[in-house]
């Protein structure tokens, strides 16, 4: 099919969004996250009205996410999952052990890595659990290479027999740039599933998974020769010389529109891995002070440091580049030691600081007013209560000071009732309709069994509120689950968080967290945002 290939301005994220449906996609499946969720955002818009049998698809969380798509894979089809970084953490099993089956149709796996931690826990580098998982990665810089290497990743994925892992960063994954589409669309099709000798090779019995270990190991060569094509060596001969990644090479081509003479520098330009080690001995031979740039972690700048006893090496090791937070044309510069111009020079101001605070109107002020005043009836003077990842992280800030932890998903369960056996009571946890299914139904059979004084409330607000209103995989059926699991009709509360409510809300909240015993309290009401938006009907007619 014929493209229509005029150059488009898109985000980094819907740039591998097109660049998966040009090459044959029948499904992508994610969990919503920042900085990757216009990904599957960007496919649903472009199938919408016109899906042909494909799918763009919300699941329950990043593991279920990777298996439906090594599910996708295994019956012959080409296939993405995308989640951001610690969502990998998520779908370490089937990421890691994917490797050692291998695919069937190509499958792709898009994380997108947040420096500077925008919205995250933590800045963890994806390359470190690519190269753990023995698999290759392609790292785009630009919004252009994110199409390209979407589309190369499927077929380097088919060719080598294993996932390929295309690594993003907030910067490019929420830039906009222009890409030119190829030519012609890929037609969806299936390779068909595993042939008769082969299909042993996907059940990991230890007899097995050894001899698929060893296959693995042996495609490495492989691997390597494919990263080699991407990855560009250029001697000059200067002295100095510059190692180049992701962002890092992204910023510095833009510097050398603004400094020429730094195009005379050596050049490795890192697009791809694993990374021949032999290549970059001879980059570093060639060099006496050596820049690496690289976003995040000083992963390539360890290799070179390992590599270049006696070179002088630039990077974040060395604190030239703060260890922790975003890389940044100007953190370049001022590595490089490029004066700034008096029109390029940052004004001596500072902005004041506009922290996050959750919307008007929003149920969670209702819900964190009721829970605050509740405590302090009760005489719990300093109350700490265990959070979770969602809009109502906000209740860690004033007025409300109500979220004490907040370290993962699905952790306020397990936190709260770790700390209830250990004796604090009333042990409260909070948490997100979407992170409960998500993380939190695991530890919730332990708390429904549990005999101590342990509080959950889900704040359900019917829909994924934080990362833009994506509908949740299920809704209205929380108090059906916790019967289902062992808590009986009067431990399960559902109240409605709104100013009218709030004196009895606060009584009946006395009244439960004075309980020995699990209780589950269930806040439920719409996310403001996404009810003057009309998602509500949507969902309830799916739900018909």
């Amino acid at each position: 099919m014929k493209i229509d290939h005029r150059d488009m301005m898109v985000l980094g994220d819907e740039a591998v969004s097109y660049g998966a449906i040009d090459s044959g996609l029948k499904a992508a499946y994610a969990y919503p996250g920042t900085p990757s969720t216009e990904i599957v955002e960007g496919i649903q818009a472009i199938f919408k009205g016109n899906e042909q049998g494909r799918i763009a698809s919300w699941v329950a969380n990043e593991k279920v996410s990777y298996e439906m798509a090594l599910g996708n894979s295994y019956v012959g089809f080409r296939s993405l999952v995308t989640m951001k970084h610690v969502g990998l953490n998520v779908a370490m099993d089937p990421f890691m052990n994917s490797a050692l089956t291998g695919i069937q149709g190509g499958l792709v796996l898009v994380v997108a890595d947040d420096p500077g931690m925008h919205s995250s826990q933590n800045e963890q580098d994806s390359r470190y659990l690519v190269d753990f998982a023995h698999l290759p990665c392609l790292e785009p810089s630009t919004t252009q290479e994110a199409y390209d290497y979407t589309c190369h990743a499927f077929e380097l994925s088919e060719a080598l027999g294993v996932p390929v892992v295309v690594r993003l960063v907030t910067r490019l994954a929420h830039s906009r740039g222009m890409i030119k589409r190829k030519e012609e669309m890929t037609p969806v099709e299936s390779l068909g599933v595993p042939k008769a000798e082969c299909k042993n090779d996907w059940v990991l019995v230890p007899s097995i998974a050894r001899k698929r270990y060893r296959k693995l190991r042996e495609k490495l060569k492989k691997m390597l020769t494919v990263s080699n094509a991407y990855n560009k060596t250029s001697l000059s001969g200067h002295k100095r010389g510059v190692v180049l990644s992701g962002m890092g090479r992204a910023y510095f081509n833009q510097l050398c529109r603004e400094n020429p003479n730094l195009k005379e520098y050596n050049m490795l330009n890192v697009c791809a891995y694993p990374l021949s080690l032999t290549n970059l001995r001879k980059f570093i031979q060639s060099s006496e002070e050596i820049f690496v740039f690289e976003e995040n972690y000083p992963y390539l700048e360890d290799k070179v440091r390992d590599m270049g006893q006696g070179k002088i090496v630039y990077g974040r090791r060395d604190n030239s580049i703060p260890m922790d937070g975003e890389l940044t044309p100007l953190l370049i510069k001022n590595c490089l030691g490029i004066e700034l111009g008096e029109s390029k020079k940052i004004p001596e101001f500072e902005v004041p600081a506009r922290p996050p605070k959750l919307c008007s109107g929003c149920g969670h002020v209702d819900t964190f007013k009721a829970l605050k005043e509740a405590l302090a009836n009760l005489g719990i003077k300093d109350p700490r209560i265990f959070g979770d990842i969602g809009c109502y992280t906000l209740g860690v800030m004033p007025p409300f000071d109500m979220i004490s932890t907040c370290v993962e998903m699905g952790a306020s369960v397990g936190m709260a009732l770790g700390a209830a056996q250990a004796g604090y009571e009333p042990a409260v946890g909070v948490i997100g309709d979407s992170t409960f299914v998500h993380s939190g139904l695991p530890t919730f059979v332990s708390f429904a069994k549990s005999n101590v004084n342990v509080n959950l409330v889900i704040m359900d607000n019917r829909i994924t509120g934080m990362t833009g209103q994506q509908p949740t995989i299920v809704t209205d059926v929380f108090e059906k689950m916790a019967e289902s699991f062992g808590l009986s009709p009067d431990q399960i509360h559902i109240l409605i968080p709104l100013p009218k409510h709030h004196e009895e809300n606060v009584k009946y909240l006395e009244k439960v967290l004075s309980q020995k015993r699990p209780d589950l309290i269930i806040f439920r009401r719409e996310c403001i945002q996404a009810l003057r938006k009309g998602l509500y009907k949507e969902i309830d007619k799916q739900k018909e």
